[in-house]
């Protein structure tokens, strides 16, 4: 299957990597040149441009950081909307508004195409090791022709509904991981100022009524967890500041439909400080700073 995938970072690239493997042929962009020589030399097809990239393209998948980029790759007269065949399916992966979602789902089938939103969880390691969970928005037929090239990605799919439910689906995940991984900082940082062994500690909150997804796979703390980006400085994984969009993209909803979600908006104002600090590239592990005892 010839696959375009615009859109080569921390999740992109890997995911991308993950379809060349499978024996797909891919061709792929990204505006970043050290993105796009990575993935080359790992012999992935490197096209000159986005419209060059899904020439030809039966399925073309996009992971991009936000619905401003998401917009103006898809739609208006220069978008890819207006250069992709009828027919083809349109992944986004993105993790956006779902009003913007669905606007490029309106626009596509106004042309014959077939977009669905499939953003995802699982960090860059899930990434990686393509077991990350796709919550995909969209019809089932469309849903079904997305299968073949989503498995090769990822190890759990969810239909969350019609166009846009991925993306409330994903913004509900990820408000309550920004959550859990205060909670799970400030815990593990109040243990070590008791002078707790922080590796024992979360040991035990993981194994008791505490345990959560930062305790199994995403420790905050540096040298707890070897694979964690706590242990590497807070490189890669989820950056701060994505982190803050899409807590910004939860408290736009909740607004809109009425819900309360006042962690949700603590949290958010939380992150928007460890930003403002300097720290918006690092993890969002790394807030775990912000509560750490001097010393």
């Amino acid at each position: 299957m010839k696959i375009a995938f615009i859109g080569l970072g921390n999740m992109g690239g890997p995911m991308a990597l993950n379809l060349h493997k499978a024996g797909h042929a891919v061709s792929a962009f990204d505006l970043s040149a050290a993105a796009c020589d990575a993935l080359r030399g790992q012999g992935v097809a490197i096209a000159a441009s986005a419209s060059a990239a899904v020439s030809g393209a039966e399925v073309v998948v996009s992971m991009l950081p936000a619905s401003a980029h998401v917009e103006s790759l898809y739609l208006g007269e220069a978008g890819l909307l207006a250069q992709i065949a009828p027919g083809t399916l349109v992944i986004d992966s993105s993790t956006i508004a779902a009003a913007t979602s669905r606007k490029v789902a309106e626009a596509g089938a106004a042309r014959g195409i077939a977009v669905i939103d499939a953003p995802v969880s699982g960090g860059t390691g899930g990434a990686i090791a393509g077991t990350l969970t796709f919550m995909v928005g969209g019809n089932e037929a469309d849903l079904a022709r997305a299968r073949p090239v989503l498995e090769k990605m990822g190890a759990n799919i969810f239909h969350a509904g019609g166009p846009g439910a991925g993306q409330t689906a994903k913004i509900c995940n990820n408000m309550l991981l920004g959550i859990l991984m205060i909670g799970t900082s400030e815990a593990i940082a109040l243990g070590v100022a008791n002078g707790l062994d922080p590796k024992v500690l979360s040991e035990i909150m993981r194994r008791s009524s505490g345990g959560n997804w930062a305790l199994e796979k995403y420790n905050p703390l540096p040298g707890v967890m070897e694979t964690a980006p706590a242990s590497k400085g807070y490189a890669g994984g989820f950056g701060t500041d994505l982190m803050l969009k899409d807590l910004g993209l939860a408290q736009e909803n909740a607004m809109a439909v009425k819900a309360s979600t006042p962690l949700g908006g603590l949290a958010r104002s939380l992150y928007a400080a460890h930003s403002l600090a300097g720290h918006g590239a690092l993890d969002f592990s790394s807030v775990i700073r912000m509560v750490q005892k001097a010393g």
